[in-house]
């Protein structure tokens, strides 16, 4: 009788149980479908209403990424003629802009819908970028990376001697790799550890440090470029490794270490300060070096590689190049070009790759002449259909996508990110930004509000007033996405 009983007891509570759940669910739906309609109502807060709305609360998107690559390729409603003839015409009535300038609107399939003294050859300043990036772009392989390695010359755990190859890797960083940033994205502590960890596997705790510094010859400043570097802060000589461009007077890890605008002077020996830096690493993995304060440079580095760090690809560094107007990182991209097609190792070997690469690539070359690969140095010259011929083989030629994505866009990113550009237009403009005392230019390319795509270069010398020739460059080019 008792199991019985208790039987009885427990199916009892199960069901006052199974009551309680389903009328605590009845609840609750009831209590949500209540909310739900009186959101509906507009009686309680809540994202539900059955009012129209005029406008919508949320911002426009800003376009940026990938458009013009294939947006090219749709050319959307045809593009009146007159109406870029009158802007250019409001363009060469602005006070303050001089008589020297040129420029040419085309739509990316050639067409020239307007053009101003573009059989002129002006200095172009850092549009010149744009001519060593589509060469590199075209010559070198944009998903490799350059390596910095430490070769052990002797086991001897008496007599070992380390030294530091460098690949051309400039953007090194001074502790442990930063995937996240191009700028120190192989890191000296890093490759330190690593040395260390396969030193002490062979049982060598000390060692004699030296670095190769020979990638890039003797040769390696272009002729005059002083004159617009007096101190040193716009160019650092490509090298075959530095720290953060060599770059000296940060003590501090920088925040945004792919930031542009940071002009410092650089160390008078930046392969020998990365191998100082490389050694105290080494000294603080428990590594001895004993000449860690004056490492040694050599012309050969023969052993094994014991590790290596890699830098960014090639295409992210074009990018960081052309964002930033990087001259350093340009004259870079320049002799690596002229390293992969066996030309003179030195800036005019340089310049005639680059020049040469254009030319099989179909770009019109008339008029130009290169006094480096960056536009920082007096003398160079160029049409401004050389500047257009590139930014339209770019957005047509998959294989200089890195030219297309490094330009910087205007109100967003890089050098172009505060121009005083129609901010409507924002996000819809890739430019490559000029500017020296007596230059203002830009050269990219606009995505069209109707659909379709323009390319664009406008070249000012000797504005009689700089601002206001800079401010006409902006408006009319602000205007293009609205044709």
């Amino acid at each position: 009788m008792g199991d019985r009983h208790q039987q009885r007891m427990t199916r009892r509570r199960q069901i006052k149980r199974r009551w309680r759940v389903a009328l605590a669910m009845l609840v609750a739906v009831i209590l949500v479908v209540g909310y739900a309609c009186m959101d509906l109502a507009d009686l309680v807060p809540g994202p539900l209403t059955l009012v129209k709305t005029s406008h919508s609360s949320v911002p426009p998107a800003v376009m940026m990424g990938e458009p013009p690559a294939f947006a090219a390729n749709k050319p959307g409603s045809a593009v009146d003629a007159g109406q870029v003839q009158q802007l250019v015409n409001a363009f060469a009535d602005t006070p303050g802009i001089g008589n020297a300038y040129s420029l040419v609107v085309r739509q990316a399939d050639g067409r020239v819908l307007a053009q101003k003294n573009a059989d002129q050859a002006r200095q172009p300043a850092s549009t010149m970028k744009t001519l060593t990036a589509a060469a590199a772009a075209s010559v070198l392989d944009m998903s490799s990376q350059l390596d910095t390695e430490a070769v052990l010359n002797s086991s001897s755990s008496s007599q070992a001697t380390l030294t530091l190859r460098g690949h051309g890797d400039m953007l090194l960083g001074a502790g442990k790799d930063d995937p996240l940033h191009v700028n120190g994205r192989a890191g000296l502590g890093t490759l330190a550890v690593k040395t260390a960890q396969a030193l002490h596997k062979q049982g060598v705790g000390r060692v004699t440090l030296a670095y190769q510094d020979t990638l890039f010859g003797d040769d390696r400043a272009p002729k005059g470029i002083e004159e617009n570097n007096a101190d040193g802060i716009y160019f650092q000589e490509p090298v075959a490794m530095a720290v953060d461009e060599a770059r000296q007077g940060q003590t501090e890890p920088v925040a945004y270490p792919d930031a542009g605008g940071v002009y410092l002077p650089r160390v008078q020996n930046p392969a020998g300060a990365a191998a100082a830096v490389f050694a105290s690493r080494l000294m603080e993995s428990g590594i001895q070096v004993d000449n860690a304060q004056e490492p040694a440079r050599t012309d050969h580095a023969q052993g094994k590689v014991l590790a290596r760090v890699s830098s960014a690809r090639l295409s992210e560094i074009m990018s960081l190049m052309l964002r930033n107007s990087d001259n350093s990182l340009a004259e870079l991209f320049g002799r690596l070009t002229a390293l992969a097609l066996d030309m003179p190792n030195s800036p005019a070997g340089a310049v005639k790759a680059v020049t040469s690469t254009l030319n099989k690539l179909g770009v019109d070359t008339a008029g130009l002449n290169m006094a480096d690969c960056s536009g920082l140095t007096p003398g160079s010259s160029l049409k401004v259909g050389t500047l257009v011929d590139v930014q339209q083989l770019a957005l047509s030629e998959k294989g200089l996508t890195p030219l297309v994505k490094g330009l910087s866009v205007v109100g967003l990113t890089g050098t172009a990110a505060r121009r005083e550009i129609d901010n409507q237009a924002d996000g819809l403009i890739r430019v490559k930004t000029g500017t020296l005392d007596q230059v203002t230019s830009l050269a990219g390319n606009v995505i069209r509000r109707s659909g379709g795509v323009l390319v664009f270069a406008v070249v000012v010398n000797d504005p009689e007033d700089v601002a206001a020739a800079q401010q006409a460059v902006d408006t009319l080019v602000g205007s293009l996405d609205r044709l």
